[in-house]
């Protein structure tokens, strides 16, 4: 059941209209060239930008998803939409939409962690500022394995990763946008001690680099194997990665070290609590 994912690194405009149509016409190259699962980065319909959040703002469903919708159906492929400024009820959520091959909505994920860094002399940034926090977690089935979703930011946190892998997830996907302060020293050592420590599969997917922006992402989108060898990435320019994800050797990972089945839960253990709003 090895399957094809492609990782779409694409550059992203002020330019609503134009980022949709972009993004349509690589998932339509990603899935001629086989690929059955196709990921988009984060915030592809929209600048990374907090002022630009509540401007481009939109429902699930509203155009955006709608369309990434038809263009599932049209290719019969899974499309993980990176994510997308949405706003419900007057809050306003950084949310990646799931997509399955007939074009049905399978769920949703709101960023559960927020950025707010500041780095002397580097960066600042505070996705709080118009932002609010997703409080689900978030996994869809697949013929394949299971899949759980992230965004950027949730990548620091190993609790959501280990609860998706005692949910039974053996692929954790990331829509992400790493800077150039945080992106050079630390996101390749964070997928790879997740996709270590669960013994599952780990992507990023981030958009192409653009010197102009008010947000500069590194790119570098991003898989690594459950053994924690990278098997695919790229650098800061607009490309397709791909690469297979063969979920049997998941198992075979899990057999070789049983870290997961010799955790000491008689002197520790993680509490999955869940509020919805």
């Amino acid at each position: 059941m090895t399957f094809k994912v492609a990782l779409i690194q694409m550059a992203v405009t002020a330019v609503k209209s134009d980022n949709l149509e972009h993004a349509v016409k690589l998932i339509n190259k990603a899935a001629t060239n086989g690929a059955q699962l196709i990921i988009l980065p984060e915030c592809f319909n929209s600048p990374y930008d907090t002022s630009c959040f509540p401007k481009y703002a939109e429902c699930i469903p509203g155009q955006t998803s709608d369309l990434l919708a038809q263009t599932a159906k049209d290719n019969n492929v899974y499309i993980i939409g990176g994510s997308i400024p949405e706003i419900d009820n007057g809050k306003v959520y950084n949310t990646c939409p799931v997509f399955s091959p007939s074009g049905e909505l399978l769920t949703k994920h709101r960023k559960m962690h927020l950025v707010d860094i500041d780095v002397p002399g580097k960066i600042r940034f505070r996705e709080a500022d118009t932002l609010s926090p997703g409080c689900d977690f978030t996994t869809f089935d697949t013929p394949y394995c299971k899949i759980g979703i992230g965004v950027c930011y949730d990548l620091r946190f190993p609790e959501l990763a280990h609860i998706y892998g005692e949910m039974g997830c053996k692929f954790l996907v990331y829509p992400g946008a790493f800077n150039m302060t945080t992106g050079p020293s630390h996101m390749e050592p964070l997928l790879r001690a997740r996709a270590v420590d669960n013994e599952v599969y780990v992507a990023l997917v981030s958009g192409s680099r653009d010197e102009t922006a008010s947000y500069v992402a590194w790119g570098h989108s991003t898989v690594v194997s459950p053994w924690g060898d990278v098997l695919a990435t790229t650098e800061h320019l607009e490309t397709i990665v791909y690469c297979d994800i063969d979920p049997d050797f998941v198992d075979k990972v899990r057999t070789r070290l049983p870290i997961l089945s010799q955790k000491r839960t008689d002197m520790y253990s993680l509490t999955n609590v869940v509020t919805r709003t």
